[in-house]
């Protein structure tokens, strides 16, 4: 019987490493009281398989692990699909969440990917090896993934452009 739950553990863990995880922010507040301070922590993480699908989310808690564990959790719940044609994204996109604005490119192979912090996190573990980005307005961490997810969320997949319009993705993708 206990090798089982072992085989299992094991399953678990190889689960748990087919996942990107970044940490984008951890942030450290402190509330005075009679005794001192106290501090609490909050985490702002992202995590991604590489093939196309990627979330975030944001933990608090009173110590560092248990935000970031909060935080992957609710990463892993809120994932999305990222559609990813030959290492870019299909098309230029901008969403705005805020005051935070941010441009998403397609770039050609060889480029990389350029962008700043949560967006470079939102793209390598969404497995995009190439595009161009620009972040315009506030520079909020939080709301620039939010901006980001929203362009992610915009992007149009061939798949259903292709069975709406009645054409085969060739025709579409070329």
């Amino acid at each position: 019987m206990e090798h089982f739950r072992e085989r299992d553990r094991d399953k678990n863990s190889e689960k748990e490493k087919e996942f990107v995880e970044k940490l984008v922010k951890l942030n450290r507040t402190a509330k005075v009281v009679k005794g001192g301070r106290r501090f609490s922590f909050s985490a702002l993480t992202v995590v991604g398989d590489r093939k196309g699908k990627v979330g975030w989310g944001f933990g608090k808690a009173n110590d560092v692990s248990e935000a970031v564990r909060k935080s992957m959790d609710k990463a892993k719940r809120n994932m999305i699909q990222l559609p990813i044609k030959n290492g870019t994204i299909p098309h230029s996109i901008q969403a705005k969440f805020k005051a935070s604005m941010v441009l998403l490119k397609p770039a050609c192979s060889g480029t990389g990917i350029i962008a700043g912090g949560p967006v470079r996190a939102i793209m390598e573990a969404g497995g995009v090896s190439d595009v161009l980005s620009k972040s315009i307005g506030a520079s909020c961490q939080y709301n620039v993934i939010k901006a980001t997810f929203e362009c992610i969320k915009r992007i149009m997949d061939v798949k259903k452009i292709s069975r709406d319009r009645d054409r085969p993705v060739r025709e579409l993708w070329g």
